[in-house]
């Protein structure tokens, strides 16, 4: 393989070239990503632990295999494994691009599928699997790239290094961590984050937001044991309707939370408008059942509601089930609430919004706690300039036919806010292969083929872009 002194010696007339090689080779890739998806690398569940190893280590000889050097499975005690690869034969005034992506999955337990959630099957323009786009697809059109450029040119137009983690779904407890002990396999001058969306199968979507997310414990208390209802009821105080009064205060007429909501910028907000996050989109995606409609916008672009406003969400209560029930008043009920920090917003000043609303005036003077379940982080907030990003743009443009949107991720994603905090000197190109109807981390996950073809060849010419600038130019 030869080994040029730097990354002008790749003509930018090749990226079409390994484009098309790679276009012809898409059955091939197909095949190399169900082969991953039928380990499932459950890694919430330590049944599966074993599994999140032995795919790892798949990865690893597949990117040996595919011609990186350094291919290897980093480890730390009380963690899983992250992957590590790189090429880096492009030469020093070459810019080093990071590739990230995780290997890990969501759990499949309690879903029904319409077919087995670890065999990816093809129906129609999507390819069904857990995993197939959050977040496998995503690194692997980096491999089906970065083949397809070995193949035609014998080499990359930049230097490449892969870090794929084994934690991300759990939240990525131990990234930093891989960070501090292996800062080699993380050196690198732009990074590439792979697990994000699309705003649809047409419009390809640069992530430059994203929600940050803490868990509270809400509990009434009013008994020291459950009383009878029949002789108690009108008199006592019933927690469980205490603790629904209490999680109404916090939402408007439409179900939204009415606290801590944001002021985002007008200009922004008219631009927001233009995304096609309409009410059928949203139906379809949600998968909302006939005759149920989204919530009113209100004035609002859907955008913003979903990107850049606080939300909550009832995710657990110990109200009797329907198994459990009897005539009592209950002594306690409690609930954890999911909510979702605007970018810009403190932990610190939504929760007292939250506390203040909670805490005041208990109906029925029951008592009343507020508890702290969990935290994953505050909101991300970026703003995507310079080169690197303009190289992205013409990457896109030659890929999708138009170049990146800018869009936001309702959910959380902790790696994203650590790289933002250790990393944010560099250009973070935030980019991924779902889009609305993916139902990511839900029953029949599935990836759009149109989209993983369009990532594929977007990462060729992404390569031989950002390969052009050079190292000195990509921060500009």
């Amino acid at each position: 393989m030869p080994t040029p002194a730097s990354a002008a010696a790749v003509p930018a007339a090749a990226a079409s070239a390994v484009a098309a090689h790679a276009a012809a080779a898409f059955d091939a890739t197909l095949d190399h990503l169900a082969r991953f998806l039928r380990v499932p690398a459950i890694s919430c569940d330590p049944a599966h632990h074993a599994d999140v190893r032995r795919l790892a280590a798949l990865v690893r000889d597949d990117l040996a295999a595919l011609g990186l050097a350094r291919a290897r499975v980093l480890e730390l005690d009380d963690a899983l494994p992250c992957v590590a690869a790189e090429w880096m034969q492009a030469g020093p005034d070459a810019p080093t691009v990071l590739i990230y992506g995780h290997l890990d999955l969501q759990p499949v337990k309690g879903e029904t599928w319409t077919s087995p959630p670890h065999e990816a099957t093809v129906r129609g323009e999507r390819l069904y699997a857990r995993g197939s786009a959050d977040d496998m697809g995503g690194w692997v059109s980096h491999m089906a790239a970065i083949q397809a450029w070995l193949a035609v040119e014998g080499r990359l137009p930049c230097n490449l290094k892969l870090l794929i983690e084994g934690e991300e779904e759990v939240g990525s407890p131990n990234l930093e961590r891989f960070m501090d002990a292996f800062p080699d396999a993380f050196d690198s001058d732009v990074m590439v984050l792979t697990d994000c969306e699309n705003p649809s199968p047409e419009i390809p979507g640069l992530t430059v937001s994203l929600r940050g997310l803490m868990e509270l414990r809400l509990t009434c208390r009013a008994l020291s044991a459950d009383g009878h209802s029949g002789l108690w009821g009108n008199m006592v105080p019933d927690v469980s309707m205490a603790l629904c009064m209490l999680i109404a205060r916090l939402s408007d007429a439409d179900g939204r939370l009415k606290l801590g909501r944001q002021q985002v910028d007008p200009a922004w907000r008219q631009d927001a408008w233009t995304v096609p996050l309409t009410a059928d989109v949203i139906a379809e995606g949600a998968h909302l059942l006939p005759g149920v409609r989204p919530v009113p916008d209100r004035g609002t672009p859907p955008a913003e509601w979903l990107w850049r406003q606080p939300a909550v969400t009832v995710v657990a209560t110990t109200l009797p089930d329907l198994a459990h029930k009897k005539n009592a008043l209950r002594k306690e009920a409690s609930a954890v609430l999911s909510v979702r920090i605007a970018p810009g917003q403190t932990r610190e000043e939504l929760r007292e919004a939250i506390a203040a609303a909670l805490l005041a005036e208990p109906p029925g003077g029951v008592q009343v706690e507020l508890t702290d379940e969990s935290f994953s982080g505050e909101g991300w907030l970026y703003t995507p300039k310079g080169p690197a990003f303009e190289a992205a743009d013409r990457a896109y443009r030659a890929s999708w036919g138009r170049p990146m949107v800018q869009i936001g991720v309702g959910g959380s994603i902790p790696f994203v806010a650590l790289f933002g905090r250790r990393f944010g000197d560099l250009p973070l190109i935030l980019n991924g292969v779902m889009d609305p109807n993916t139902t990511a981390h839900g029953p029949d996950e599935s990836l759009h083929l149109g989209v993983f073809r369009k990532a594929i060849a977007a990462n060729v010419h992404l390569y031989a872009e950002l390969g052009a600038l050079g190292r000195a130019g990509v921060r500009g």
